[in-house]
């Protein structure tokens, strides 16, 4: 079963290179248009703008009352990214656990598209940045948990974290025991998470001090 799981897992990481490639590909090919026909393309990316009065007329009525609902969430986005950013600086030195770069989860890159009015752009700086605080607070708890509490549930979670592959199986304490120290140093970024937990990991003779 393990072995079944770990070919899964190293098919998924295959997948997930290779769809990143594909995003890479297609924004270099966006950029090359935009270099190549900057001019021509750029007036046909306009006329897909819609104005601002003509949004807004466009817009349902329970759409327009709720949206100060929405952007309430920049205060609790904006309070998260500090806590997180202040509890890695503090905490991880101390763990000796790598920081997360806080610059790989954003990316504002939408506001420059000519097909987009102000309230649109705005609502995409809203979502990027939201977007962005959300996954790097998951990969700072996700790293706190590795070294922390690295065992698997007992029943499947749905959208685990990265990390979560290298955990430990839930109920085997003397796997627990004896590869906690490793997985707290398990941190090599250099490589793809979605690895498979290795024998030496497991092994008491290579356990590295608390």
């Amino acid at each position: 079963m393990k072995e079944k799981i770990n070919e899964l897992l190293t098919r998924i990481s295959a997948l997930e290179a290779q769809l990143q490639e594909e995003y890479r590909k297609a924004g270099d090919d966006f950029a090359r248009k935009r270099l190549a026909m900057a001019g021509e393309f750029m007036r046909q990316q306009r006329r897909y703008k819609i104005g601002l009065f003509r949004f807004l007329l466009r817009s349902r009525v329970p759409v327009l009352l709720t949206a100060p609902v929405i952007y309430l969430g920049w205060g609790p986005f904006l309070l998260m990214d500090l806590f997180v950013t202040i509890y890695q600086r503090l905490c991880f030195p101390i763990y000796r656990i790598p920081r997360v770069r806080r610059a790989d989860y954003m990316a504002f890159d939408r506001a420059d598209l000519p097909y987009l009015n102000l309230i649109e752009k705005f609502n995409c700086l809203y979502c990027s940045y939201g977007n962005g605080v959300a996954a790097y607070t998951r990969e700072v708890a996700a790293r706190t948990e590795q070294y922390w509490c690295p065992i698997k549930h007992a029943r499947h979670i749905k959208a685990a974290h990265e990390r979560y592959s290298i955990f430990i199986d839930h109920g085997d304490g003397e796997a627990y025991r004896q590869g906690l120290a490793r997985l707290r140093h398990k941190f090599d970024e250099d490589k793809p998470r979605r690895t498979p937990l290795k024998a030496e990991d497991l092994n008491p003779g290579s356990l590295a001090p608390l």
